[in-house]
């Protein structure tokens, strides 16, 4: 197999109780295998427990690990973004710091890469250990709306766990948006990109990062940032409101509508129009909030810190 530079990009957020374990661990396999031409870098998102101290330590220790540590928490998708743009490796493999996904399955990511010539190896989770009903029920549904909605087709099943090679890394950097979804950039981009399956495992310590609201609000950047889909549907819906309306219409004119309705016809009429309407200005702003987002031209993330680079 060739020889490469491996990138490792492990973005974290409070997680004291599990970092030393993840980098013990990523370093095992990358040992284990004899990738000697390595980075680690650990991207601290505004962590608030003692996870930034920890990662100055092992970067003490270590110079093959590197730090980059944000003025404070701007999100899992841009500590993702900074470590892209900031990697020097040939290839780069995501992953996060929890441990849910198992660093061992690496070698198998970069065989995969350099057998079948593919830019981008991805994770798809088989099964999602640990996790209730509810959490793997909304995120199968939003996946597969998400996947009607798009232009582009994205897999299904899939995190951020996922190695890409520098070909997509430049054309990443390229993309100027600040609220990224990043899975679905990196499939837009293209390339040749290829499936690997495994069984996701419960977090080695700590909790989820991702309560409902955030996933809410995560849903609502690959959505409103990915597809015009939404607009086209409430479009639709306008239609056949008018549509609806006319038959009434013609209802009244052609039926003793004294007889056939009454208030509770006519409060369903309101609600129904009414309901529409206020779908209709709620798509209409999630698209002009992200506009809002973008136009103001802040920057994605601040970095108040960079260790061994």
């Amino acid at each position: 197999m060739p020889e490469h530079k491996i990138s490792i990009l492990i973005p974290c957020y409070n997680e004291e109780p599990v970092i030393r374990e993840t980098y013990v661990r990523v370093k095992g396999v990358l040992d284990a295998n004899g990738y000697n031409s390595r980075e680690i870098i650990f991207i601290d998102d505004g962590s608030k427990d003692g996870t930034p101290g920890i990662l100055e330590q092992i970067a003490a220790q270590d110079k093959g690990v590197k730090v980059i540590s944000f003025s404070r928490n701007f999100g899992h998708q841009a500590a993702v973004s900074s470590g892209i743009k900031n990697c020097s490796g040939d290839i780069a493999v995501i992953i996060d710091a929890d441990l849910q996904d198992p660093p061992e399955l690496i070698p198998e990511m970069i065989k995969k890469h350099d057998e079948e010539k593919c830019n981008v190896v991805y994770g798809v989770r088989t099964s999602r250990k640990g996790e209730g009903f509810f959490k793997k029920f909304t995120a199968k549904f939003f996946y597969r709306i998400l996947n009607s909605l798009s232009e582009v087709r994205l897999p299904l099943d899939t995190g951020d766990f996922r190695l890409i090679d520098r070909k997509v890394i430049e054309e990443f950097k390229n993309l100027r948006e600040k609220n990224k979804y990043i899975r679905g950039l990196i499939s837009w981009v293209g390339f040749k990109q290829a499936p690997i399956y495994y069984q996701r495992d419960l977090r080695a310590a700590g909790r989820t990062k991702y309560p409902f609201r955030r996933m809410v609000k995560f849903a609502g950047t690959g959505i409103f940032y990915f597809t015009k889909k939404p607009l086209q549907l409430a479009m639709g819906m306008g239609f056949a409101s008018i549509i609806l309306s006319f038959c009434l219409v013609a209802y009244v004119f052609l039926s003793d509508f004294r007889r056939t309705s009454g208030w509770a016809s006519t409060l369903v009429i309101i609600i129904f129009f009414g309901g529409i309407q206020l779908l209709t200005v709620g798509i209409l702003g999630s698209y002009i909030g992200s506009i809002f987002d973008e136009v103001k031209g802040r920057p994605e993330y601040i970095i108040e810190k960079k260790v061994n680079f």
